[in-house]
């Protein structure tokens, strides 16, 4: 992987994806950064197909395909969770489960409906992760090792019935270690901390792009 450019105040990068929760939380979280952001969607960018197998695939995807559309550094993001009792799905396929119209009060339901077919409602079938991986791509290359990855991960167990109508996706179902609310109970102070937090209320998300924050010189 090459090494990643240090981006000034006031440079431009683009946010591949389409996914609105996704871009607020993108916003908030590069915020401290001070570069001019626009997103894929903003620019009438399509969605590539993500045909990947594994999060840092898709993510690869979505951001070589944006950088070389329109010659700006760009930074895309696959995330989703992944249940123990049913072998890290939904995983890549989280926002499939949702179908067409990406229906996650459908999804979270069907994550249900399959744990309790696998018996799996007790503590330690409850158990799960949120997994972010960022990759940071520059425009004119278009080697798979011109780029960067960032990875977030955060542990915790599932919740039935989901609490909370903060956050998007998954959010309402997931409650983090050593928290008594979920992400869908969480303001977004809560869900992603300041940066510097290493507790389960600090985000998958929020983790990824602390990494990426310190690789292009802006650790604070």
């Amino acid at each position: 992987m090459s090494a990643p450019p240090v981006l000034q105040r006031g440079d431009r990068l683009v946010i591949a994806t389409h996914n609105r929760g996704k871009l607020q939380e993108f916003a908030d979280l590069l915020a401290p950064l001070g570069i001019d952001t626009v997103s894929a969607g903003s620019l009438g960018l399509p969605e590539p197909a993500e045909t990947g197998t594994t999060f840092h695939a898709n993510a690869l995807i979505k951001a070589f395909a944006a950088a070389s559309a329109v010659g700006l550094p760009a930074l895309a993001d696959d995330s989703g969770l992944e249940v123990e009792a049913l072998n890290g799905a939904p995983g890549v396929y989280s926002a499939d489960w949702g179908g067409p119209e990406k229906d996650f009060a459908a999804a979270m339901q069907r994550v249900y409906d399959e744990v309790t077919a696998v018996n799996g409602w007790s503590d330690d079938g409850r158990r799960a992760n949120f997994n972010a991986t960022l990759v940071l791509a520059l425009p004119g290359l278009t080697s798979a090792g011109a780029h960067q990855s960032f990875e977030g991960k955060v542990y915790g167990t599932l919740q039935w019935p989901p609490r909370g109508e903060q956050g998007f996706g998954y959010d309402p179902m997931f409650q983090p270690d050593g928290a008594t609310k979920t992400f869908g109970e969480m303001t977004k102070s809560e869900k992603h901390g300041d940066g510097s937090r290493s507790d389960g209320a600090l985000s998958h998300r929020a983790r990824a792009i602390a990494k990426f924050r310190t690789a292009v010189g802006h650790a604070g």
